[in-house]
């Protein structure tokens, strides 16, 4: 545990910074597809630099090809068992994304750093999933979770076994002195103050929240947080499918979302002050350091440096 605790110190607030900062700026398949592009290219360069196996997943829109990308710390026992880490890229037509989603993919990024140096007994994937925004923005009907729909499908067509998806999604918007607000029907009472982690999973996901809360407590990490296990696949509270949990969920895969609560919380939500200089580093820095300790027991941390 101590040895744990001490690696959950090495993910570092200054890299997660840099990379929001290299991030941010509208990514967008039809407003900005050169940056889309060129983000899809940074998560790529950072995972292969860190060491991973490379692989790209390509999916088709519109008569277009995407491709989500795909980092691999082979596990050393049971390879064949992924435990998986993600979080989209693009954003939707006028913000610059800062906090939904490039908060995520610099958690993601960030972990993938830590923990190549390690041994697993289950394989890692860390994965930057590409078009979770809607096709046209705020349209009711309009889909959304393409790449991750994509990937999903996919998994279960290949007959992925998988352990479970960490999901970051639009987490570092948080403070003392920031209003809480809730979805319709959720079955807790929220706190007023939006200083605080969400949990979200499914009832095949439980015991992923329930490990996650854990990590907190077990590394003496200082995160409020709030967990949410709804029935089914979220069919009764649909805000919680609202990320790229939600097509591993409908896959049958344990699925958690990892979240700030977005549009319930802050004002900045696909708006165009989505901007670092809003975002509270300190507090992501520790939702990754909790997904971190999530991490090393759901993968099978070996207690030993990799290669």
């Amino acid at each position: 545990m101590d040895e744990i605790k001490e690696i959950l110190k090495e993910i570092s607030i200054g890299k997660i910074e840099t990379h929001i900062k290299n991030l941010q700026g509208v990514r967008h398949p039809v407003f900005a597809p050169d940056a889309l592009e060129n983000a899809a290219n940074y998560i790529w360069n950072n995972l292969q630099t860190f060491g991973h196996e490379m692989s790209l997943h390509y999916f088709h829109e519109d008569g277009k090809e995407y491709r989500n990308i795909i980092g691999i710390h082979p596990g050393t026992g049971k390879p064949e068992i992924k435990v998986i880490v993600l979080a989209h890229f693009d954003s939707v037509a006028i913000s610059p994304g800062a906090d939904d989603n490039a908060s995520g993919i610099a958690a993601m990024l960030e972990l993938a750093r830590v923990v190549k140096q390690y041994k697993f007994e289950k394989s890692i994937l860390f994965i930057g999933v590409n078009l979770e925004e809607q096709k046209v923005d705020g349209e009711k009907d309009s889909p959304f979770l393409r790449g991750s729909k994509a990937l999903a499908t996919y998994a279960k067509e290949q007959g992925w076994d998988i352990e479970g998806v960490i999901n970051f999604e639009t987490m570092a918007y948080a403070g003392d002195t920031i209003a809480q607000s809730a979805p319709e029907n959720i079955p807790l009472k929220l706190p007023e103050t939006g200083n605080f982690i969400g949990i979200i999973g499914n009832e095949n996901s439980a015991e992923m929240v329930k490990d996650y809360i854990e990590a907190i407590e077990r590394y003496q990490i200082p995160l409020p947080y709030v967990p949410l296990v709804v029935p089914g696949n979220g069919e009764m509270l649909l805000d919680t499918r609202r990320s790229d949990h939600a097509p591993f969920w409908d896959n049958g895969y344990p699925a958690i979302m990892i979240t700030d609560t977005a549009n319930f919380r802050t004002p900045h939500y696909h708006q165009a002050s989505d901007t670092l200089d809003t975002l509270n580093l300190s507090f992501a820095t520790e939702v990754c350091r909790a997904g971190g300790g999530l991490l090393f027991k759901m993968a099978g941390f070996e207690n030993s440096r990799g290669s």
